[in-house]
């Protein structure tokens, strides 16, 4: 059986946003619960990761990452080296920007490793925290979904049929 976990962004994904929604469609779907969601320490949230997947074995664990959610996974893959079964990253944003929107410092050095196991990344043209060319770096697979604005709740991505099957192509 595969284990997913859900690994929210800033905010934490609300009850009308698809990661919500993906985490009813089954009892092998969970939130990886993060100490303070409005205020990211990205240690804090890699540590949390690990936490959370420690008695697991990796080869049956997908993450599904949205927003920051998306970085704090390739920093935990980089940190980690663990290889695991896949990650669906969904709108990861452009980190320089949103470090200098937000005024938070996440990291001391921007993630820049390939991820060492199958991703997709799901991406808008019109996402207001990230540029479509940089969108894709992380990811093994690559699908941009046209004008779909941060790909949350407020753009329309509650219950996200299209994104459970983008899911399952990671198995």
């Amino acid at each position: 059986m595969t284990n997913y976990f859900i690994v929210p962004g800033l905010g934490g994904s609300g009850p009308d946003h698809w990661q919500t929604y993906f985490e009813t469609t089954g009892d092998n779907f969970q939130r990886i619960v993060q100490k303070d969601w409005d205020a990211p320490d990205i240690n804090q949230w890699v540590a949390t990761i690990e936490t959370a997947l420690s008695g697991y074995d990796p080869e049956t664990v997908i993450l599904v990452g949205h927003s920051l959610g998306c970085p704090t996974i390739a920093q935990w893959a980089t940190l980690s080296g663990k290889k695991i079964k896949g990650a669906l990253l969904v709108a990861p944003p452009d980190l320089e920007f949103f470090q200098e929107k937000s005024k938070v410092t996440l990291f001391n050095r921007l993630p820049t490793d390939k991820i060492n196991f199958p991703t997709i990344v799901v991406a808008s043209t019109n996402d207001h925290w990230s540029v479509i060319e940089k969108a894709e770096f992380w990811g093994s697979g690559f699908i941009k979904i046209g004008d779909a604005g941060h790909i949350n709740d407020v753009s329309g991505y509650g219950k996200w049929e299209e994104g459970l099957k983008i899911l399952s192509l990671l198995g």
